[in-house]
């Protein structure tokens, strides 16, 4: 063997690509189940909502975000994040679209100029017999609001909430950030983590990513020894 033939122990480490993946986010690629059929429901009703506004709640990865962008599709709404409510005025974002998503409201909650624009701006929609959606993570939280108007018009709205994932549609969410990642996971690695993991919607898009990573930068499939490894892991994260 020539010194050209010998192994490079000195070799550094192949730093992996992040590439990212594809985020699948219509319709049919949503994955229903008693947690959150009721939410799905209420997304196909529009345009027959009983309020010019519908509020989405649930937990962090629970699919709210999927939803409204699926509704956006059908309605031609715009969606908008919450803090853009303490940066423009109603009107501005109102002109952005016939239809209005609010996302992630629970971020400005509190906060005055925002709950102001928010409230010109459920009354310049509710005016023009356009519609409202708002997303947040918990429905609690329109108490906190401080203006008392909005959030009394708030409460009187319509509201839906998507649950913790049962066994059923966890593994099914496991299986679709996985094939979001372009990445194959057997039955008995699926079983395996599903065992183990902690019971949230976050949790399981935590775990395909960090799995992915860990795949990634050791040239590995996904593996039980894999998983194990991922799981103790982000265990011990803090």
């Amino acid at each position: 063997m020539t010194n050209h033939d010998k192994p490079d122990t000195n070799q550094p480490e192949q730093i992996p690509l992040n590439l990212g993946h594809r985020e699948a986010l219509e319709r049919e690629d949503f994955l229903v189940s008693s947690c959150n059929e009721l939410a799905v429901t209420w997304i196909d009703k529009w345009p027959r909502w009983s309020t010019s506004a519908l509020i989405l709640c649930g937990p962090p990865a629970a699919g709210k975000t999927h939803l409204a962008s699926v509704w956006a599709v059908r309605s031609g709404a715009v969606i908008v994040p919450a803090q853009d409510l303490a940066k423009t005025t109603a009107d501005e974002i109102a002109e952005r679209g016939p239809q209005i998503v609010i996302d992630r409201l629970d971020t400005v909650i509190g906060h005055m100029e925002a709950e102001k624009e928010l409230q010109h701006l459920y009354n310049h929609l509710r005016e023009d017999d356009r519609s409202l959606l708002i997303t947040m993570r918990e429905a609690s939280m329109r108490r906190n609001m401080v203006l008392a108007d909005i959030r009394s018009r708030l409460l009187m709205s319509n509201l839906v909430e998507i649950k913790s994932p049962d066994d059923t549609l966890l593994a099914a969410v496991l299986i679709k950030h996985f094939n979001d990642r372009q990445l194959q996971i057997s039955e008995s690695v699926l079983q395996f983590t599903l065992a183990r993991m902690e019971r949230s919607f976050a949790s399981a898009a935590q775990i395909a990513e960090a799995a992915d990573e860990r795949a990634l930068a050791e040239g590995k499939k996904v593996t039980r020894p894999l998983m194990d490894s991922v799981l103790q892991n982000l265990a011990g994260s803090p």
